[in-house]
């Protein structure tokens, strides 16, 4: 974890009671009202698990802080209000790191567990002891990820504190391993528990995988299924397949039009203008995936504003008017994110 010699002393902080109505932010439960333009899939630090030691590689503290405080106040300038770190436990979560972003920004920061996908877990989580060695199952990921819920997030071996406010897994994108599926139940059954959304990345097939989640009793509404914007996706008709199950469409690569293995923004905006003509707008969230400081893998400059200042004139081009534009970026993350 990394350390800020700056940073007041904090007691020790727990997730404390869940609060309905409220989003639960690194600093506290906040009302969802008061969240504004939301960001829903991004990540602040991402660090590939091990970088962290890397002799080549700088984890500078005040260096990461003054990039990404400066990115988080480039996006409230813009009109941003939160921004949803979805990268799960270990891929460079730090927690004091973001409460401190928070408070000198004043930008909501939500933070998640959960983890995923199998090939990004490490071997505590695959072989644990037991005659014959067995992954986790689908209970011990629920209780893992609910008391980060219910009992505040890890700062590994010194204390808990801030409470997460999503689970956010991601599936292999070959097909679910068994150990994926269990990830899947495990994050679907600390959401019933504790009230908190859950996010999957597909890996294979979409729809199957949300069918997967919803059988272990949770509302599709509680439900964000990411990666909706991959190519193979649009082509299979999946974004719509998923928000007529009711559960939300994350077209969250907005701003990446040099990759083919996702659709190009003209291309997002056509599919979200389909989604509001078929009566789906209470159902789309945009974001970007962009990394603020990454750490071990290749850089991904974007504004966390982007879906706000350059694809929703995109979307107003296609005629998407404003009180939708509105429910996709405000109103939508804002339900999503209350504990219920």
């Amino acid at each position: 974890m990394l350390k800020d010699p700056t940073a007041p002393h904090h007691p020790q902080a727990r997730g404390g009671p869940l609060q309905r109505g409220h989003a639960h932010t690194v600093l506290g439960p906040v009302p969802a009202d008061s969240l504004g333009v939301v960001a829903v899939h991004e990540a602040l630090l991402s660090v590939v698990p091990g970088a962290e030691h890397g002799y080549d590689i700088s984890m500078d503290r005040a260096d990461i802080f003054e990039v990404l405080a400066a990115k988080l106040r480039a996006f409230k300038a813009a009109g941003g209000g939160t921004v949803v770190d979805s990268t799960g436990m270990f891929h460079g979560r730090d927690v004091p790191l973001l409460e401190n972003l928070s408070r000198a920004t004043g930008v909501h920061v939500v933070a998640s567990t959960g983890m995923g996908p199998e090939e990004n877990l490490g071997g505590y989580f695959l072989t644990p002891q037991t005659n014959p060695p067995t992954p986790w199952p689908a209970e011990k990921f629920a209780d893992l990820f609910g008391r980060e819920v219910t009992e505040g997030m890890v700062v590994p071996r010194v204390e808990r504190r801030g409470a997460a406010g999503l689970v956010a897994t991601t599936g292999t994108r070959g097909g679910l391993t068994p150990t994926d599926e269990s990830l899947f139940r495990g994050a679907a059954r600390a959401a019933v528990a504790t009230g908190v959304p859950v996010s999957i990345r597909y890996g294979a097939d979409a729809v199957a995988e949300l069918e997967l989640v919803l059988a272990e009793g949770l509302p599709a509404d509680r439900v964000v299924v990411g990666d909706l914007d991959r190519a193979g996706a649009v082509a299979a008709g999946w974004p719509a397949a998923v928000a007529e199950r009711g559960a939300y469409v994350a077209i969250d690569h907005v701003g990446r039009n040099d990759d083919d293995a996702f659709v190009r923004d003209a291309d997002r905006a056509a599919l979200v203008a389909e989604l509001v003509a078929a009566g789906h707008a209470h159902r789309v969230l945009l974001s970007g995936n962009a990394v603020g400081v990454a750490k071990g893998h290749a850089p991904y400059e974007l504004p966390y504003a982007h879906a706000l200042t350059a694809f929703a004139p995109l979307l107003a081009a296609r005629g998407v008017g404003d009180a939708d534009i509105q429910q996709i970026l405000v109103a939508n993350p804002r339900d999503l994110l209350a504990v219920r």
